[in-house]
């Protein structure tokens, strides 16, 4: 039966908290407690992305406030529809400056760079796994904390491809994809979906970042390093990359450049009326909200094929914990406190695991409680080296991916710009930020 319902794991957050709070102490449960209940009352403003996880981020953040009754922190979640990294630059502009906010990689670092504090005396940076904390680091200097491990791909419903004779394992090349898509759409009456694909071409992120990501990263070795440090780009996957957009969006819900995020995943997807769509595990708590019957047995996840990496997931570090080193003393340490707290200790990791879905960046979890299918996959694809490390959209000159290849891709898409057009001016730009 369809339902629509919200997670109730956070119960188990809640209760490990209360046990926490009347039933034993910190060394009991393994944690460490920095900031003490006495004092001032510190408050903390944290700006972050991930509207996925808004709900059951505030929940644990009341936890922790129960906690530790000196310390206040608001929460202000800005994604999805929104451009979190426009809106972070107002934030900082108008003075509003946040003590704790997302960078994502070498570019965002260094916008940021005057802000960040080290983290690197943090038990969560001690923690890390290995290579995550690579678009962070400045020589002995830790300038932020990894988010969670993501891997995005091809989103399909088992029961919708089953019925239509498709097994998703055989869907190797491209060719495969095009023949499962074409077989999609000439039974789309009979499987009751509007469209193969929901492509939300509004979205600038899933355009410029996501998507263009897999074709551009095989040229700069999937290294963010290499990309952050190239003076031009050859764009040498760009026919592929003009070919895999052309499939969705031919297949797709139409009128693309209006579907935005919540369209594609909520509308769309968790309401069965496409097969499949480009997202990654993050999506999990919005089918969920919406059918947790299809979002926990009904969904599945595939690579993109790309010549030379079939069968691989781009997966990695999508954003990072940022610290600003300009805030009070007492805000830096109690940041550093809140989100030492959040990955390592006991409360917070069921959180991580059980109420945001995540995949951990950290030691330290026991893997077998990744929760979600989509996460689950994805995990076992980084077991077995089926994953594409390095998302170098994050190494790109500064706004370049969303502002203007995403941007031309639009035009593309609208008719308004040819895709030579399009591969010509995003280089340029490239180039002219990078002198």
């Amino acid at each position: 039966m369809k339902n629509k319902k919200y997670s109730i794991s956070l119960l188990s957050v809640i209760f490990l908290s209360i046990f926490a709070l009347v039933g034993c102490t910190p060394a009991e449960d393994g944690e460490t407690e920095k900031t003490e209940a006495t004092g001032d009352q510190v408050t903390i403003d944290i700006f972050q992305f991930k509207v996925e996880i808004k709900d059951q981020f505030e929940s644990l953040v009341k936890v922790y406030e129960k906690e530790n009754p000196n310390v206040k922190i608001n929460v202000k979640t800005v994604g999805g529809g929104n451009d979190y990294g426009a809106s972070l630059k107002t934030s900082f502009s108008s003075g509003e400056e946040p003590d704790i906010f997302n960078v994502g990689g070498p570019s965002a670092v260094e916008e940021y760079k005057e802000y960040l504090a080290d983290v690197s005396d943090t038990a969560a940076v001690a923690a890390s796994l290995d290579g995550t904390l690579t678009a962070v680091q400045d020589g002995d200097k830790v300038l932020g904390l990894p988010f969670n491990q993501e891997g995005y791909g091809l989103i399909f419903n088992k029961s919708i491809l089953d019925k239509a004779g498709i097994n998703p394992d055989e869907i190797i090349t491209f060719a495969d994809l095009q023949e499962a898509v074409e077989l999609l759409d000439s039974k789309k009456a009979d499987l009751g979906i509007d469209a193969v694909f929901a492509l939300p071409a509004k979205e600038l992120w899933v355009l410029g970042d996501h998507i263009s990501n897999m074709f551009i990263a095989p040229e700069f070795n999937n290294d963010i390093s290499e990309a952050y440090k190239a003076e031009t780009i050859a764009f040498e996957k760009g026919d592929e990359l003009k070919r895999y957009l052309d499939l969705q969006n031919k297949y797709s819900v139409q009128p693309i450049l209006s579907l935005d995020y919540s369209q594609q995943v909520e509308q769309l997807f968790s309401l069965e009326r496409v097969a499949m769509i480009q997202q990654g595990n993050w999506v999990y708590n919005s089918v969920y909200d919406m059918d947790s019957e299809l979002a926990e047995n009904g969904i599945g996840i595939l690579p993109v094929p790309v010549e030379g990496f079939e069968g691989k997931i781009p997966a990695g570090v999508p954003m990072f914990w940022a610290v600003n080193g300009k805030s009070d003393p007492a805000k830096v340490q109690a940041s550093k406190d809140f989100l030492d707290w959040m990955y390592t200790s006991e409360t917070g990791k069921t959180a991580v695991l059980e109420d945001f879905k995540f995949i951990p960046a950290y030691k330290g979890y026991d893997a077998t409680k990744i929760s979600d299918p989509l996460s689950q996959k994805i995990y076992e694809y980084a077991e077995a080296g089926n994953t594409i490390e390095g998302w170098v959209y994050q190494a790109s000159p500064t706004g370049w991916n969303q502002e203007t290849l995403g941007a031309n891709i639009q035009k593309y898409l609208s008719g308004g710009m040819d895709w030579d057009e399009v591969m010509t001016q995003s280089r340029t730009k490239w180039e002219e930020e990078r002198k």
